[in-house]
């Protein structure tokens, strides 16, 4: 693809995320001459916790895992964040180490920009840099919302609590595809035991579970579960 091909087709990519979406034309074009793009395969590792990071990515297909190893060697997901979203932000922007893992769950399409490429665009718009800071700001509450809910939940509440971040279906209700030790990985518990409340929950009819999807029909029940924790 031309050089000019390539700046327009990625001026229109980063418009999916709601950082560049606030920059001109002019800044989305200064951004996507240095962005390279990059592919992943489902499964495919993007970055490990404590390697060097100096750029953050801009998610234009698919579907990437942050996750967090622990000292037994399990992981906790802290989020699988869809196109339009960033990651890689806080490495990029204070020179240190990664924070956590990145994987593609699903076939990836991504747009890798520098630090030394992205700190001078931040520096000319003002927009930018408040909607950086709102995104980290986001990440914040989000991580102490967890602590609060290891902290003060139980597992039931938790679990409901994951299970309801997954919209429903545009006909029909929410269907997950989330193994139940990805569940237990994200709610903060054990898979025996998110075993054992999926399945009084199955036998309660508050969800289903089919073959290998999780299908929720009483999501009021799950909301009653935390909202009563």
């Amino acid at each position: 693809m031309p050089n000019g091909a390539r700046t327009l087709h990625g001026g229109k990519l980063l418009e999916k995320c709601p950082l560049f979406r606030v920059l001109d034309d002019q800044g989305r074009r200064e951004l996507v001459s240095h962005a390279s793009p990059r592919n992943f395969t489902a499964g495919q590792p993007i970055c490990h916790f404590g390697e060097p990071g100096q750029n953050m990515m801009a998610i234009v297909v698919g579907t990437v895992r942050i996750s967090l190893p622990t000292v037994r060697g399990r992981e906790v997901i802290l989020a699988d964040l869809p196109a339009g979203e960033l990651f890689g932000e806080i490495a990029m922007l204070d020179g240190k180490p990664r924070s956590a893992n990145a994987t593609a769950l699903t076939k990836c399409e991504l747009l890798v920009l520098d630090r030394r490429d992205v700190l001078p665009v931040l520096e000319k718009y003002p927009t930018a840099c408040l909607k950086m800071m709102e995104i980290l700001c986001g990440r914040i509450r989000r991580s102490d919302e967890r602590m609060a809910d290891i902290a003060f939940f139980d597992l039931p509440s938790r679990l409901a609590k994951t299970l309801l971040h997954y919209p429903p279906q545009l006909h029909g209700p929410a269907k997950i595809s989330l193994s139940q030790r990805e569940l237990a990985e994200m709610a903060g518990g054990t898979r025996e035991n998110v075993n054992r409340c999926m399945r009084d929950w199955h036998r309660r009819g508050i969800l289903k579970l089919q073959n290998r999807w999780t299908i929720i029909l009483k999501p009021d029940a799950l909301r009653e579960l935390v909202e009563n924790n």
